[in-house]
C-alpha cells in the first residue's frame, strides 16, 4: 500500500484528530480504495506517528461506516452499497422531514437570514470545485435547519447520522450537473419554510434526499459494471 497522502499538522487540533482527519479525506477523495487493508504499522511509517493515533482514527472512521472490521484480517475502507446507502438515507429522510417542519413553527427572521447566507455560500463554493468544501457548505446549510427546530435530540440524531452520510453525500457532489437543481431546491425550502408551509416544504426535503439516492446508486451499479 503506497497511498499517496500525507498527514497536515495543526497546531489547534490533537494528533488523533488530526491522523482522522488526514485518513477520513483520504477515503472520501479515493486515495484509500474500498477493500484497501488499513495497516497500523504502514499507516503510523506513512504518516510519521505513533500507532495509537491511528488505532483510535480507525476506531471513529469504523463508526462513521467508512471502515469495517473483518474478523482475522483487521480494518478495511467499506465499500459503498446500495443498502447502506438506502438504510442511511431512509433514516435522514424521516429526520428532515421532521425537521423541517419544526423549523417553519420556530424559525426566527434572523434565522432565515442565516440560512440564505449559507445557500449563497453554496453557490459562490460551487465554483471552487473543491468536493470537500462544497459538502461541508452543503452540511452547513441544513445544520441551519436543524438549529432552527430548537430541538437537542433531533439535533444530536441527525449529527450522528451526518457523519455515516457524509460519503455519500459527496459522491453525490462529484457530479457538477446536479449543481443547478440543487441551488433551486435549496431556495424552495427557504421559500417555504419562511412562510411556513409545512406540507410543501417537507415535500422539497424528500424529493431532495430521493434525488440524492437515485443518483448514487447510479453511481454505484456504474462502477460495479
Amino acid at each position: 500500500m503506497e497511498p499517496n497522502f500525507k498527514v497536515t499538522m495543526n497546531e489547534y487540533l490533537p494528533l488523533r484528530d488530526v491522523v482522522f482527519n488526514t485518513l477520513r479525506q483520504a477515503i472520501l477523495r479515493g486515495e484509500l480504495k474500498p477493500g484497501e487493508r488499513l495497516m497500523e504499522i504502514q499507516l503510523a511509517n506513512k504518516l510519521g506517528v505513533s500507532r495509537t493515533p491511528i488505532r483510535e482514527a480507525i476506531r471513529k472512521l469504523e463508526l462513521e461506516g467508512l471502515v469495517i472490521m473483518i474478523p482475522r484480517k483487521g480494518a478495511e475502507v467499506a465499500d459503498i452499497t446500495e443498502k447502506s446507502l438506502r438504510d442511511v438515507l431512509e433514516v435522514r429522510k424521516a429526520l428532515e422531514e421532521l425537521a423541517v417542519q419544526l423549523a417553519c413553527d420556530k424559525i426566527t427572521q434572523e434565522e432565515i437570514e442565516e440560512l440564505k447566507r449559507a445557500a449563497e455560500e453554496f453557490k459562490k463554493i460551487l465554483k471552487s470545485r473543491d468536493i470537500t468544501e462544497i459538502a461541508e457548505a452543503d452540511v452547513r446549510f441544513h445544520d441551519v435547519i436543524f438549529m432552527a427546530t430548537d430541538n437537542q435530540k433531533l439535533i444530536q440524531l441527525l449529527n450522528n447520522l451526518r457523519e455515516q452520510m457524509y460519503r455519500f453525500r459527496v459522491e453525490y457532489l462529484k457530479n457538477e450537473e446536479v449543481y443547478p437543481q440543487l441551488i433551486a431546491e435549496h431556495e424552495e425550502i427557504i421559500e417555504h419554510i419562511a412562510k411556513k408551509e409545512k406540507d410543501e416544504a417537507s415535500g422539497i426535503v424528500c424529493q431532495h434526499i430521493d434525488n440524492q439516492v437515485e443518483a448514487v446508486i447510479d453511481i454505484i451499479r456504474t462502477k460495479q459494471n
